[in-house]
């Protein structure tokens, strides 16, 4: 768990590595193209590599809770000295999530879209249904996804609407129309309750419309994908055996994955992250279940451990380089700049000197993170 979980965070920080600088630099490299592409989100349908940062880290809140909950029973803790616990942590992420998104910000950003906030918005929630039988954790799984998607469908689509003033470029791919025109980028429900929740707030200007289509009432379904987590940590702390638990989580992952593709193969929904559609909880569960299944037949069961030492120690510490990546990064690279110029970084050439910079940055990054391990200080909300 602490592998993926580092893998996941290692994924997140290596955007620094900025493959998207040398696909301009060498656009007929399918090398670099490829590269590029899993560095980056999709625009709005699909997904890539980078696209399963997100879900991956708010699958992997669900599998810890199981242990979570176990040792605080272990050590005395009341259900309701639990709970508390539980909405303390909530209300943490909500607030660093804030405080991370209005860093370079002139007043306080008041944003709920990031992986911090939509994790601590679900997190009692989670927690509640941590407490309950598996079977009504799964019919408040599927309730999920079904009010979710139909909420969406129920919310009119705009007949007569000028998408240059959302950001939608006209004629942008990216449009459908029939039924899963409800989840077109910013003219669907979620947008619309932005439109009226983040005004609520002080902000520098009215918020009209989020740039990348990203929404607060996204955490209703990333609760989903925080569930199928919480069923993943139920049966990797059962009896199990270690191919029947293979086998339980390659099967959880196939039916994710065909479930997904099928919703949007059928014209239902479609696969999209930036509004956490139905069809992207199991399509990206999916994905989830299958790179679990790795990292444990891997570690635990063959018993490889020492390859994945890093990911450990970046993932026993997710919160650490989270506000790393979101303080102090570019303090690094203007820094290293300040003392070392450009000239060791141009040393392939003027089109790798963010690749180098930013793979020295990454560098940094981990020699911190290993001095905390050594010294056992690890960050907890």
């Amino acid at each position: 768990m602490d592998a993926y979980r580092g893998f996941v965070m290692t994924l997140m920080a290596a955007e620094l590595l900025s493959f998207h600088r040398l696909h301009e630099a060498f656009p007929d490299s399918s090398f670099w193209a490829f590269l590029a592409h899993h560095q980056d989100h999709v625009p709005w349908a699909g997904c890539s590599l980078h696209d399963l940062i997100q879900p991956s880290f708010s699958f992997l809140v669900g599998v810890a809770l199981p242990y979570s909950v176990a040792s605080q029973t272990a050590h005395g803790q009341p259900a309701t000295a639990q709970f508390w616990r539980a909405l303390r942590r909530s209300l943490i992420l909500i607030v660093l999530g804030i405080f991370l998104r209005s860093t370079h910000a002139e007043q306080t950003y008041f944003t709920f879209e990031d992986t911090l906030t939509q994790i601590g918005l679900g997190y009692p929630f989670l927690f509640l249904l941590g407490k309950t039988r598996p079977q009504t954790t799964w019919i408040a799984f599927g309730l999920i996804l079904v009010a979710y998607w139909l909420a969406f469908v129920l919310y009119p689509v705009p007949v007569t609407f000028d998408y240059s003033q959302v950001g939608v470029p006209a004629n942008w791919p990216e449009q459908y129309s029939g039924l899963m025109a409800h989840f077109n980028k910013n003219s669907n429900l979620a947008w619309a309750f932005d439109r009226w929740f983040l005004n609520l707030f002080p902000r520098e200007t009215p918020f009209l419309f989020n740039g990348g289509g990203y929404a607060t009432l996204s955490f209703i379904p990333t609760l989903g994908t925080m569930l199928l987590g919480l069923q993943a940590g139920r049966w990797l702390r059962s009896d199990l055996t270690h191919s029947a638990l293979i086998k339980r989580l390659l099967i959880a992952g196939a039916i994710g994955l065909a479930g997904g593709m099928l919703l949007q193969v059928a014209g239902i929904c479609p696969i999209v992250k930036r509004i956490w559609t139905p069809a992207w909880v199991l399509f990206s569960g999916g994905w989830c279940f299958w790179l679990l299944t790795f990292f444990y037949s891997v570690i635990d069961v063959s018993g490889h451990r020492k390859w994945a030492f890093p990911l450990v120690v970046v993932g026993m510490n997710s919160i650490a380089i989270y506000c790393l990546v979101h303080l102090i990064d570019r303090f690094i690279i203007a820094s290293l700049y300040t003392h070392l110029g450009h000239g060791p970084f141009l040393i392939f050439g003027p089109a790798y000197e963010q690749l180098l910079i930013g793979a020295v940055t990454l560098v940094i990054f981990y020699a911190i993170l290993r001095w905390m391990y050594r010294r056992k200080l690890f960050i907890r909300i």
